[in-house]
């Protein structure tokens, strides 16, 4: 009995890891879904993160006779993860919109490790070349990178493609896109959004490192979400308006766009979250980023089946020297940490050490 309890207990944080990598991937086939439809990517954000302020807001409601005072130094701290934050979106979701969600699923890989160089850069990681353990956290970043100028430069033959049975990529442009004509082939566009994929791994690595300064002065993370999604809404809104000027591109219908929404809303703004912390209290980092790699595999089996993409083999081999590389990388984390275990070394604080590049996923955008 005792041994079924320890056996339920241990499955429960591996099943909720492997639905938080579903919904996650989820939310990109949706997205892609909606604003292949003509749904604006701008739009698309500020609903979304708007009605996630709404779930969200109970909680903080809740909360303020326990939570730590709040001063006006925090709330531009907040104000600036905002920033950072809405940047990272708008460059993701135009970046899916460009490419695939499997494309998305594996430069999403690189986030942990942009994070673990930007900690070697502003000395929060050490990076000690005398020593095996730091080649091999150098080299994987080194290889992970390299995956992925494959997955991004290299295409290669289809392997597997299917016509999409779902009719969600079929749709008639909204008038606010009738007149934007494509200006780039789809090579062009696959490269393109590789690129701002690339450029959004670089940018929430450089949230990464801000929000664990934040949480280390102040460790309220639901109170910083909650703050982080409502300045992230605020932001996006603005930038919405000056961009999306036409009043019809933010009529939402019932269907697939409505679908992403309130999707997107539950699942990254309450149940991601909730679950990255639970499973960071019950299992450490490591275990949260050993489950990322799975995203590329899911994405790839809905983009394919749901989005009609076409699975082309410089994707799967691109994908699999980014794993190779993540990998290297966390196991160079693990093998230090017991390292410096066995020699009775003190670990630093997780916001201070391994966690910048390991809590890449835990409290972290889309």
């Amino acid at each position: 009995m005792v041994l079924e309890f320890r056996a339920w207990r241990s499955a429960v944080p591996f099943a909720a890891m492997v639905m938080v990598e579903c919904a996650e991937v989820g939310v990109s086939t949706l997205s892609k879904a909606a604003m292949s439809r003509g749904m604006s990517k701008f739009v698309f954000i500020v609903y979304y993160n708007a009605l996630g302020t709404l779930l969200l807001l109970p909680y903080f409601i809740f909360r303020r006779n326990n939570r730590a005072p709040l001063s006006f130094k925090l709330i531009c701290r907040f104000f600036l993860l905002g920033l950072i934050g809405s940047t990272g979106k708008i460059l993701f979701f135009a970046g899916v919109n460009s490419s695939s969600t499997t494309l998305a699923a594996a430069m999403a890989n690189l986030t942990p490790i942009f994070t673990f160089l930007l900690a070697i850069i502003f000395r929060m990681e050490k990076l000690d070349l005398r020593k095996p353990i730091s080649h091999a956290k150098y080299l994987g970043a080194i290889v992970s990178v390299l995956g992925a100028l494959i997955v991004t430069l290299y295409e290669g033959p289809a392997l597997l493609k299917i016509s999409s049975p779902s009719g969600l990529t079929h749709h008639q442009p909204r008038l606010s896109q009738q007149h934007h004509q494509p200006l780039l082939s789809q090579r062009s566009k696959w490269i393109f959004g590789g690129l701002l994929l690339a450029i959004q791994c670089l940018v929430s690595s450089t949230w990464n490192i801000a929000q664990a300064a934040v949480v280390k002065d102040y460790p309220e993370e639901m109170t910083i979400v909650f703050f982080y999604t409502l300045f992230l809404t605020c932001q996006c809104s603005v930038i919405s308006l000056i961009v999306e000027r036409n009043s019809n591109a933010w009529k939402l219908k019932p269907g697939i766009e409505m679908i992403a929404i309130v999707y997107a809303a539950i699942f990254v703004s309450v149940f991601r979250i909730g679950v990255h912390v639970w499973c960071l209290h019950k299992k450490g980092p490591v275990y949260v980023a050993m489950f990322k790699p799975l995203g590329i595999v899911i994405a790839a089996a809905l983009g394919v089946l749901f989005l009609g993409d076409a699975l082309y083999l410089g994707s799967v081999i691109g994908s699999f020297v980014i794993v190779l590389g993540f990998y290297t990388v966390i196991y160079a984390q693990i093998k230090e940490k017991r390292m410096a275990l066995d020699n009775g070394a003190q670990i630093l604080e997780p916001s201070t050490q391994t966690t910048p590049l390991l809590q890449s996923s835990s409290i972290n955008q889309v």
